[in-house]
């Protein structure tokens, strides 16, 4: 240390400074156009194809058939590399991603989202 009021110099200057960090917590996070969060599935555009089932490289959707023409779909988050292919090869585009990234679980039971369709009527038969 040969010159210590060379740092004394730099710690004045970083006091009067704004931080280069930001508030997360307390702000909420601007995230980009195209960023790839959470999936959310709609299930009266489901067909039941499975494309993004076949797809999914990590297997995180599987589509349950619920009644005629009626599909659900459980996704596991703590599977999910966020890749978005099971998005691009939806042909009715029933799954599409979202900027939600604040995913954080002390359970991975509660990473396993399950979107229901309404089951027919009458028919009597549930999956």
């Amino acid at each position: 240390m040969k010159i210590p009021g060379k740092m004394l110099i730099e710690v004045c200057k970083s006091v009067f400074k704004k931080p280069a960090t930001c508030r997360y917590p307390f702000e909420k996070a601007n995230v980009i156009k195209n960023f790839r969060g959470a999936l959310k599935f709609t299930p009266e555009k489901c067909i039941g194809c499975k494309l993004c089932e076949r797809d999914c490289p990590s297997g995180a959707i599987k589509i349950v058939k619920v009644g005629e023409r009626k599909f659900s779909a459980e996704i596991n988050f703590d599977k999910c590399i966020y890749c978005g292919q099971c998005v691009d090869s939806c042909a009715k585009k029933a799954l599409e991603i979202t900027g939600n990234f604040e995913l954080a679980q002390l359970s991975a039971d509660k990473l396993k989202v399950v979107f229901n369709a309404e089951p027919e009527k009458g028919t009597g038969k549930q999956a």
